[in-house]
């Protein structure tokens, strides 16, 4: 290994990216992912892209999630040949993810789109299936993908270098194991360097029994006659709600004739396509009998139309819609509709970052504008702040524990103060002490 550039998630939070040369001078990327957040950070997807596509030996994706892939159709226009490698349910996502990508960026009017489905069908030309724990060789470079315990099909990516010997682990975003879906996050025995993110390098998650207060706000509603809104990503949080639900209903700890609309495009596709992958399943999801995300009284509303009719259904009732910070999608058609009465509850179950409607209902607005409507909020709020499929603190430095003879290690996907945080309780806790916070577009010597 010669050198590494950090293009990305290196001072920010998103837009995954990293640039390796090898001893022979061979380079790979590891991940292309979009930034996202606000405009000062989401501009970054327009800049320059710190290196020529048509140089790259190959390009290794860590899961499907936008921030780690979400830039690959930009490998077009440059000329990129080679192939992208990632695992098939992270492939069946990326296809979603990358489509409905394109497709919301087609009808933003304040931005010229990145990129359009004609890219994003180019790129799912030249993807490669890879399988955990199967080493394959780009070059000199030997390649082995583990499971990173993240979302269906993530990974942590684990490089040698056949020339010096050297060994780089890129952990990709690991996972809060044990999860509800997925199985549990792989430990990696060796390397010298590490690529680590922190996402959550500073706190731990509070002990909260999600099950139980997903229980006990649906029994409410159901005892007044109220709405739950349930805002949640498409991809694996809402697929762990109805999970979730499954068990409430066949427990008999809920209704079983309480209906539940998922009312979300990209989360009814992606549901699917967990459906199509059980080998990737945890233990207990794999023992199910029936369809895990499945229930009585669940009901799916693929078209616009379906999702107006809603209304109309009897109550109580509880909508599972997009998006997850309430920054578009259908959850803001409900919440015009719902959130002026005190029947309604709504329960967050993913992070709300600053300036998304969803935060502001969470810090006490009581009237809040979406789209040309000013909303009165009367509905009861409540937060879930340990849904996270992300590691926490003690859950990272039990990772990096494993790893023996780390010479160095940076820390990735994390703000300052989380990165300066897991930097210091790593030195203090393991023999560890070259630990480097990178800044974007900075690059080192291997």
């Amino acid at each position: 290994m010669k050198n590494i550039s950090f293009l990305g998630a290196a001072g920010e939070v998103t837009g995954s990216s990293f640039l390796l040369t090898s001893q022979n001078d061979e380079q790979i990327l590891i991940d292309f992912g979009m930034f996202q957040g606000p405009r000062k950070v989401s501009k970054l997807n327009y800049e320059p892209i710190g290196f020529k596509p048509q140089d790259i030996k190959g390009v290794l994706i860590t899961h499907a999630h936008l921030d780690h892939c979400g830039r690959l159709p930009l490998l077009i226009f440059g000329g990129y040949a080679g192939k992208i490698y990632m695992t098939a349910p992270t492939a069946a996502l990326v296809e979603l993810i990358l489509n409905d990508s394109a497709k919301i960026a087609q009808e933003n009017m304040e931005h010229e789109p990145l990129f359009s489905s004609h890219e994003v069908q180019k790129v799912l030309e030249i993807i490669e299936i890879v399988e955990y724990n199967k080493t394959f060789s780009l070059g000199s470079l030997n390649i082995t993908y583990k499971d990173a315990g993240h979302i269906l099909g993530s990974a942590s990516i684990v490089i040698e270098d056949s020339i010096n010997n050297k060994r780089i682990v890129f952990s990709g975003d690991l996972g809060n194991s044990p999860e509800e879906i997925v199985r549990p996050t792989e430990y990696i025995d060796s390397a010298n360097i590490v690529v680590m993110e922190s996402t959550y390098g500073d706190s731990s998650h509070t002990d909260e029994d999600i099950t139980q207060i997903l229980q006990e706000e649906i029994n409410i509603v159901e005892k007044t006659g109220g709405v739950l809104l349930i805002p949640a990503f498409s991809l694996e949080r809402t697929q762990e709600l109805l999970h979730r639900i499954n068990h409430l209903k066949k427990d008999h700890k809920v209704q079983s004739d309480t209906p539940v609309f998922l009312d979300s495009p990209m989360g009814i596709r992606a549901t699917i396509i967990f459906k199509h992958f059980k080998d990737f399943y945890n233990e207990e999801l794999s023992q199910h009998a029936d369809d895990p995300f499945s229930f009585e009284g669940f009901v799916v509303t693929e078209n616009a139309k379906d999702s107006k009719e809603i209304i109309k259904a009897m109550n109580p009732k509880i909508i599972i819609a997009g998006s997850g910070m309430m920054m578009g999608g259908r959850i803001l058609h409900h919440a015009v509709n719902y959130l002026p009465k005190d029947t309604t509850r709504i329960l967050f179950v993913g992070y709300q970052a600053k300036e998304t409607i969803g935060r502001k209902i969470l810090e006490g607005a009581r009237n809040i504008w979406i789209h040309d409507t000013q909303v009165k909020i009367r509905a009861h709020i409540k937060e879930v702040s340990s849904l996270s499929s992300h590691a926490d603190q003690p859950k990272l430095m039990k990772w990096i524990s494993f790893i023996k003879n780390v010479e160095k290690v940076f820390l990735v996907h994390g703000d300052e103060n989380q990165r300066k945080v897991l930097a210091e309780k790593i030195k203090n806790d393991t023999e560890i002490k070259d630990i480097i916070l990178p800044e974007n577009m900075q690059e080192f010597n291997l």
